[in-house]
């Protein structure tokens, strides 16, 4: 009978330990796969949970506890104590801790193989970087349309406020925080998912889904909500069998899956790339992407490419920290473990962050080198493409990036503005950071260019071009840029003399402009107009005056540039 009863103790401890041990691999997710790390951990804790009931049915206490309930005679005490039984049991457990303490040391073992320390040469050869030519792979640039110069902190405010005045959206979804930088039709362009904001609001909402994104201009600093026609199911914050990573991990149980980003096709077919990784040295050491999954979170279909048959319209595969990080491997171990340590000669490393640059229908992230032993300045920079992998040097020694950034804030430092990563751009043949300067809101006053070789060279505008216009004659002020000749073409003058009617001063993007209404023969009115900044002596013009114009018609139809002026006779 006791048998029977022991028998039965161990059947209903195991079903209990399989659903322990089920509820684990649902909620933590660990790949099957004896390169992750992960996947040793977990078969540490399964086989922890094998050997629990004989632990838990033979410890001391649960023993005496029952044996001693039940005894009936002296002779079954003696049993109880018998030494020979105790020593039998002392050896079986023993035995049975070898079963959890055999991953953990494969997990060890593994692990201290795949250290820098005996595989230096390996890491440094995960990657090839081929040199190039700044200002033959650069072309110079006038207005910046291919660089996303609004970092992602700014791209979360902007995004928010444009789902804020949303009423029936916000109150059951909110924006997450991991915005994607994507070539959207041949321009820069960061997209977020909706997310469902908490639990209950999950409860309430999975039926219908997730029923769009906001997809923010980076070079604007604009937003917009797109209403999906499909709805999403699958995100990372849905619960239970909802959950994106959850779905994700039933698909490929065997797949050490990175992180995945939302991303929108030129059709705006909503999809999740999800990068799958894979060891390159020994065991565990510097994982790298080795096949790219293209999800359909409203479907839940998926499909797994090898990376030479990913599709050209996916942008991100490899995320900017994965591609400095393994640039860091090269830089640090060429010259083996021990001079990464001790001398450092030669070795480099990235800046502390990134920025991204769109050449052709793919995302560059771009990042400065520098040396370790360097004291602020740039040997030079690193463009890695984020759907191939490439890695291309651009040897341009200069100011860091944050060096640049104080720069620029020191330029309007009673403004208190603080500089976003700068990206890096062929101004007028010089290598130059440009960024955003932002308030205490996070919002874009100004933008900077600052000179890469000369980081004392500093100009700022409300707009792209006007920062141009005054970093370009900086340029020329220092002789690092050749007065052009005058190639506008010559335009047609009309010359009139009108009386005065009306004038109006309006202000547009920071510049002052003049507008003069003066009727013509007919009696019709015509409008002129002026910058301020260009003569101020339009100033002086009052109603009522008769003035001399030279104009000419500008791209607004109905109204004058004002080309030269002067008193006429009443």
């Amino acid at each position: 009978m006791e048998k029977k009863k022991n028998v039965f103790g161990y059947i209903a401890l195991y079903v209990v330990m399989a659903l322990l041990g089920f509820a684990t691999y649902y909620f933590t997710l660990p790949p099957l796969n004896v390169q992750s790390v992960d996947f040793w951990l977990f078969a540490a804790w399964i086989a922890l949970l094998c050997i629990a009931p004989y632990y838990i049915l033979n410890t001391d206490i649960f023993k005496n506890a029952v044996r001693f309930a039940k005894m009936r005679s002296r002779e079954q005490k003696k049993n109880a104590n018998d030494q020979n039984v105790k020593k039998g049991e002392k050896k079986r457990k023993n035995l049975l801790l070898i079963i959890p303490i055999v991953p953990i040391l494969i997990l060890g073992v593994g692990s201290i193989a795949s250290l820098e320390v005996f595989n230096a040469s390996a890491y440094a050869s995960v990657i090839e970087v081929s040199e190039a030519e700044f200002v033959s792979d650069m072309p110079e640039t006038d207005r910046v349309t291919h660089i996303a110069l609004m970092d992602t902190d700014t791209a979360k405010i902007i995004g928010s406020r444009t789902l804020g005045s949303l009423s029936h959206v916000v109150s059951q979804y909110e924006v997450s925080e991991d915005y994607s930088q994507i070539n959207y039709m041949g321009t820069p362009k960061k997209v977020s998912n909706l997310e469902y904001a908490g639990f209950f609001k999950w409860i309430g909402n999975r039926g219908a889904g997730i029923p769009g994104y906001v997809l923010v201009d980076p070079v604007d600093n604009t937003a917009k909500y797109v209403e999906l026609k499909t709805p999403l199911r699958f995100v990372q914050s849905g619960y239970l069998n909802d959950d994106l990573n959850r779905k994700l991990r039933f698909s490929y149980p065997t797949k050490i899956l990175g992180t995945p980003s939302f991303e929108i096709d030129d059709e705006g077919r909503a999809v999740f790339i999800v990068p799958c990784y894979r060891p390159k040295v020994s065991m565990f050491g510097a994982e790298d992407v080795d096949e790219v999954i293209v999800f359909d979170p409203a479907t839940g279909e998926s499909v797994l490419y090898s990376l030479d048959k990913t599709p050209a319209w996916i942008d991100e595969v490899y995320n900017g920290y994965l591609a400095c990080e393994k640039y860091d491997w090269k830089g640090m171990y060429s010259g083996g473990f021990i001079n990464s340590i001790i001398g450092q000669k030669d070795c480099k490393v990235t800046t502390d962050d990134f920025g991204y640059v769109i050449q052709g229908d793919d995302v560059w992230y771009y990042t400065g080198v520098t040396s370790v032993n360097s004291d602020k300045s740039n040997i030079g920079f690193i463009m890695t493409n984020a759907r191939t992998g490439e890695y291309k040097f651009y040897p341009v020694i200069g100011a860091e990036e944050h060096s640049a950034m104080a720069a620029a804030e020191g330029e309007v430092q009673e403004k208190e503005y603080t500089a976003s990563f700068p990206a890096l751009i062929n101004a007028s043949g010089q290598p130059t950071y440009i960024m955003t300067l932002k308030d205490v809101g996070g919002l874009v006053k100004l933008y900077a260019l600052v000179n890469v070789e000369k980081y004392s060279i500093v100009a700022t505008g409300t707009t792209q071009e006007k920062a141009m216009e005054a970093y370009e004659k900086l340029l020329l002020e220092e002789g690092l840029l050749k007065e052009q000749p005058d190639t506008t073409p010559e335009v047609d003058t009309v010359s009139l003399s009108v009386t005065v009617d009306r004038i109006q001063i309006v202000t547009i993007d920071s510049d002052s402009y003049i507008y003069i209404s003066a009727p013509d023969k007919n009696g019709s009115n015509r409008l002129f107009r002026s910058s301020i900044a260009a003569d101020e002596s339009l100033l002086l013009i009052r109603e009522g005056d008769v003035i001399a114009l030279q104009v000419t018609e500008s791209n607004t139809k109905g109204i004058f540039e004002i080309v030269a002026w002067s008193f006429g006779k009443k």
